[in-house]
């Protein structure tokens, strides 16, 4: 298996969002695309997957000498030597690589979130930081792409939340603001254990209002001059966007569940998206 081979598997396998999204960008940039979502699932599965925080830490130490390693032309992971093989200037990235991976890092260090201001921290450093290197790919003007394609990455973060909620939960991680839940009277043990009420749906309706103004707002951002170079991005909005009405309709049953939209559907919306104006 060669590299790009690697990152496909890795980050889009066929039929998931991501693998629609990809498809929608420029076929030139595509493996490097594939490249970054290939990298983020690593080192998300460094984090949720590994249950000793030692272990997490060490791992990602690892990457963070990956990441200068692949600056310095001296990469050894596929998914580095892909983006070695399809990034115009590696060395540029690597900044925002490590603030990356030093994102991920805080889901080793916490799982609760007192209020949204310090969960946002936690957003941009992961959300925004990658929705940055994604428009910088295929931007016209990569060196201002960060202002206007981190806060689409910042609701993407949002989105997730709201369809991942139960699986995290049970998991040990809940991005659900202390706050928040303690103002709609909803417990983290009634997302660990699944207990729906009429407080979890208002809950709910809040996370998912947010996450879907958020994405409408960002996606409004986007210059019109780069909006036909954003097709990933793009894609991935309206895919988050119809998932969240899907959640909606069916009564924000997502703690004993993963609600997801079927590959037919995945394929038109990310298509339909990446062509309008």
């Amino acid at each position: 298996m060669n590299f790009d081979d690697y990152c496909q598997q890795k980050a889009a396998p066929p039929g998931s969002s991501a693998y629609y999204a990809l498809r929608q960008a420029p076929l030139a940039r595509q493996p490097l695309l594939t490249a970054l979502f290939a990298l983020r699932r690593e080192l998300e599965e460094t984090v949720k997957e590994t249950s000793d925080p030692t272990v997490g830490r060490t791992k990602l130490a690892w990457w963070q000498k990956e990441t200068a390693a692949l600056a310095a032309g001296q990469p050894s992971h596929p998914v580095s030597l892909a983006i070695a093989a399809h990034c115009r200037d590696v060395q540029a990235e690597q900044g925002a690589l490590q603030v990356l991976v030093a994102g991920y890092e805080m889901d080793l260090d916490q799982a609760r979130y007192l209020d949204f201001p310090n969960l946002r921290r936690y957003i941009e450093q992961v959300g925004g930081t990658f929705a940055g290197a994604v428009a910088r790919a295929t931007a016209r003007d990569p060196q201002n792409a960060a202002e206007w394609a981190k806060p689409v990455g910042n609701a993407l973060m949002l989105a997730q939340f709201v369809q991942e909620l139960g699986n995290d939960a049970r998991h040990g991680r809940i991005y659900i603001p202390i706050d928040e839940l303690q103002r709609h009277q909803v417990t983290a043990a009634d997302l660990i254990n699944r207990r729906y009420s009429p407080a979890f749906t208002e809950l709910m309706r809040f996370q998912t209002s947010r996450a879907r103004d958020a994405l409408k707002t960002a996606l409004a951002g986007i210059p019109i001059g780069e909006r036909g170079t954003q097709r990933t991005l793009r894609a991935q909005a309206a895919l988050a966007l119809s998932l969240l009405d899907e959640i909606e309709r069916d009564g924000y049953q997502v703690l004993h569940q993963r609600i997801a939209l079927t590959p037919i559907r995945k394929l038109w919306i990310a298509w339909r998206a990446a062509r309008k104006g």
